[in-house]
């Protein structure tokens, strides 16, 4: 184990770090409407790319385009609770697919029983924490421990030359852990007098004592595992399952986390910490844990440690991708949905039949497109007493529906309920923080893309409500 963290140290200054590109700086379609098992097989049959291991600079990686189809990009955040539980599901069954059709073992470790804790921050369960933090903040979905720990870097260590790589004082590490453990929680810590490098250590001293792995001991080999995948594309095809496979607690908080090391790498040319350092210092906290055990053959050191910042390397780059959610399982999220509701039928022969008749002739419609167009209504009755009726063609988008929305808005005196989500700009209501979703039939909810095209969408699901709602990550206006 001292000697795998000894050359995590070592290689974050190496300038000849081999990291795995194709193609370099071009753009390749990242396609989420088929299966990634199928895409696999198909391309076995073939010859995989070339790939070139020369170069460890972010701007040289390949450029993934998700190609927006007719139903808009689904991300983790577009489903509703009730759709998001099926997923993990769906994306294991799917990645142990496409570890049958490359010839991986997909490795999982037994789930790590939890040792209870007397401390309140470090070294306690991600679930304990949360459920500590909605107790004063209900919505919390990342520890406010870790909030408070990145924004206090996002502040004052973005600039700061070396930080993550630089060491803070390991004695004033430990006893600002001790006031954090005893004053946190009553606001009467003082972030302004902490050195940023002390507050990076605290970061990596907060991941790393969790008692069970950021990214699961279940599936942390999984993870571990992904490096030696030969094809680029289909690495991050795997990471992006094993993100979905996730318990939300542990996909927040990385999702935080990786968001936090992206603005790192942006600030480069200030703290001279480029994509490779920033991954080679944060791998051994997500990829190495007391509580598991490290068989690590000799001489497979470095192998171990470049192939984890390899992976890190990766979600930090392609975060972005990696937290968006297929189309394909959001196809078999909404068949799920809707053999669970014929579950509770009454199936009496003839009416068995009949519906068979109807869903035959509505099949053969939907295909034939025989209905060009449709109007339908969109509500939004946490804003307005009234619906908006909105003539659907096959040009029809979200982002038009929204903007007829605002002319009406504006100009036909609608009877306005709540103001309070809706803001003025030169004297006239703006409907940028408001979104369209998605609601019922085959879906729980799903926010909507603005370039999904809505007559396909209600071909797709006849029978769901459109909702007009406030974005909820935009600031209120008061």
């Amino acid at each position: 184990l001292s000697k795998i963290q000894d050359y995590f140290s070592s290689i974050a200054e190496t300038q000849d770090y081999s990291c795995t590109i194709r193609n370099p700086g071009k753009e390749e379609v990242f396609n989420m409407d088929v299966a990634y098992s199928e895409q696999a097989a198909v391309l076995l049959k073939g010859t995989f790319l070339t790939e070139s291991r020369r170069s460890k600079d972010g701007n040289a990686l390949t450029k993934f385009k998700i190609p927006k189809g007719r139903l808009g990009v689904t991300r983790i955040g577009d489903l509703s609770t009730q759709d998001m539980k099926k997923i993990p599901t769906l994306a294991l069954i799917e990645l142990t697919a496409l570890c049958d059709v490359l010839g991986f073992e997909l490795k999982r470790n037994k789930a790590a029983k939890l040792k209870a804790t007397e401390k309140r921050l470090f070294g306690v369960p991600l679930n304990t924490l949360l459920e500590n933090d909605q107790k004063l903040l209900p919505n919390t979905k990342v520890p406010l421990l870790l909030q408070a720990l990145l924004s206090c870097l996002e502040k004052r260590g973005l600039e700061t030359e070396g930080i993550l790589r630089v060491s803070g004082s390991q004695t004033r590490i430990k006893s600002l852990e001790q006031k954090l453990e005893r004053d946190f929680y009553t606001g009467l810590f003082h972030w302004d007098e902490v050195h940023q490098n002390d507050v990076s250590g605290l970061l990596k001293r907060f991941i790393r004592e969790l008692p069970a792995p950021l990214l699961t001991a279940e599936y942390l080999p999984a993870f571990a595992a992904v490096q030696n995948i030969p094809d680029l594309k289909q690495r991050l095809q795997a990471l992006n399952l094993l993100i979905l496979i996730l318990p939300e607690p542990n996909r927040n908080t990385l999702k935080a986390l990786l968001e936090f090391l992206s603005k790192v790498v942006a600030r480069e040319n200030s703290n001279k910490m480029n994509l490779w350092n920033v991954s080679t210092v944060m791998a051994p906290n997500l990829f190495m844990h007391k509580g598991l055990p490290n068989k690590i053959p000799e001489g497979k050191e470095k192998q171990l440690a470049e192939g984890a910042a390899d992976v890190v390397r990766l979600m930090i780059h392609y975060q972005d991708l990696l937290w968006t959610v297929s189309s394909f399982l959001v196809t078999q999220v909404r068949k799920l949905n809707e053999s669970n509701s014929k579950r509770y039928q009454f199936y009496d022969k003839r009416i068995k039949n009949l519906l068979r008749k109807i869903h035959a002739d509505k099949d053969k419609v939907e295909k034939n497109q025989a209905e060009p167009s449709k109007i339908v209504k969109v509500h939004a009755s946490l804003l307005l007493k009234d619906s908006l009726e909105v003539h659907l063609n096959n040009a029809t988008r979200v982002a038009d529906v929204l903007r007829q929305f605002q002319k009406n808005l504006c100009q036909n005196g609608w009877n306005i309920v709540n103001t309070v989500n809706l803001r003025k700009c030169n004297n006239s209501m703006e409907c940028t923080n408001l979104l369209l979703y998605e609601v019922g039939g085959n879906i729980g909810e799903r926010c909507l893309d603005p370039d999904t095209y809505l007559l396909d969408l209600y071909h797709i699901n006849p029978h769901a409500e459109w909702i007009i709602k406030q974005n909820p990550s935009y600031p209120r206006m008061f």
